[in-house]
């Protein structure tokens, strides 16, 4: 692995930067998140600046490097963890399943406006008594002539709020395996039947996290995605490429909450020296940086297996293993060093544990993530 990277994973890097740090994208930002609530000009902005990682070429979506997105949103992350993540919902998400199993004519449909961020996305799997099974949704799609009609709700929706399209996983044959019941759809949401609930939370701000209804939803057969039956194996695909995106966040995550940190720990004076001059708090910070750095360059793995065109379930699983382990840590640390500011909503370092705890939900707790990493240990070690 060479960790010299392409100088246009770097200049798409500092190009993000420049746009979180200064001129019009960096004020509406800073108005999205102090109100809780991001518009569609944030996804258009993103998408003019080529930062999606996806593209058109021959009349199909490409995409470009993992190793690049992972150190997009890294950066995003240190600046506004929760806006990286509706950047991500539509990215990696959206985008990935239409890119994966989209037809020709669905991806050439598309494709060009939702890589420019004029349609956004998300993805709908969860549902109130599906998460870490996915296997165990509810929510059905009936053949209806030469389409179907989507009838349930899915919960927890990253983007529900503002998307123009979901990818939505469906029961499609009931009396099938788990593994073969579901197929997955491109579905329009504003079509007749849907109905969105946003949901209020702290964490993440400010992506939306809406419920989503669908009262027999019509869909045409042309959008459903992939095979049909082979909607679990698809989506949980999809998780395995965002996971590695996600670890990104929650690294960080906690680089933003460990930068803070370090400024006032130097600045702070407690019985007359700065707080971090203590070899208590000093090898604190030691321990949080080397555990910082092992999750990074696991994501950095992650990302290059990815890129060599494997779907590397047991690097991902444990990319965000470690990279949530350590935001909560760093995090958890950051806010004790802040002491009784850190508790109030306005103060920089509030939302930094808020977001790591946010990390360890998305694409699998980690306790989805040790039993990846198991299955895969063990098979690695023992065979079939």
């Amino acid at each position: 692995m060479d960790f010299r990277f392409p100088e246009a994973c770097v200049a798409a890097r500092d190009r993000l930067r420049g746009l979180l740090t200064a001129g019009p994208f960096a004020e509406a930002l800073s108005r999205w998140l102090a109100r809780g609530a991001l518009e569609r000009p944030f996804f258009t902005a993103l998408g003019e600046a080529g930062l999606y990682g996806f593209a058109m070429e021959g009349g199909r979506l490409s995409r470009t490097s993992a190793l690049r997105e992972v150190l997009l949103f890294e950066e995003f992350a240190r600046v506004a963890a929760g806006a990286a993540i509706a950047a991500l919902a539509h990215a990696e998400l959206g985008l990935m399943g239409l890119w994966r199993f989209g037809s020709p004519a669905l991806q050439e449909r598309y494709g060009p406006e939702a890589a420019a961020g004029r349609i956004v996305l998300c993805l709908a799997n969860t549902e109130a008594h599906a998460g870490s099974d996915a296997a165990a949704i509810r929510t059905t799609a009936s053949p209806d002539g030469d389409g179907f009609r989507v009838s349930g709700a899915k919960a927890y929706v990253t983007n529900g709020a503002l998307a123009d399209f979901a990818v939505v996983t469906a029961v499609t044959d009931p009396d099938a395996p788990r593994n073969r019941r579901s197929s997955m759809f491109l579905v329009d949401l504003s079509a007749p039947g849907v109905r969105r609930r946003p949901l209020a939370k702290s964490a993440w701000a400010p992506a939306d996290l809406t419920r989503l209804e669908f009262d027999a939803v019509p869909v045409p057969g042309d959008h459903r995605l992939g095979e049909r039956g082979r909607g679990l194996g698809q989506v949980l695909s999809v998780f395995t490429a965002s996971r590695v995106t996600i670890a990104a966040v929650a690294v960080g995550t906690a680089e933003g909450a460990f930068a803070l940190a370090l400024r006032h720990g130097r600045r702070r004076r407690v019985f007359g020296r700065p707080i971090l001059d203590f070899q208590a708090k000093a090898f604190e910070a030691a321990d949080l940086h080397a555990r910082l750095e092992a999750a990074r360059t696991m994501v950095w793995r992650a990302a290059w297996e990815t890129d060599r065109g494997g779907e590397p379930r047991a690097a991902a699983a444990t990319a965000k293993y470690l990279a949530v382990e350590a935001a909560r840590r760093v995090a958890a640390w950051a806010a004790d060093l802040f002491g009784a500011a850190s508790v109030l909503p306005q103060h920089p370092v509030h939302r930094f544990p808020l977001d790591a705890w946010a990390a360890a939900l998305g694409e699998g707790t980690q306790d989805i993530q040790k039993r990846i990493i198991f299955r895969e240990a063990l098979e690695r070690r023992e065979g079939p």
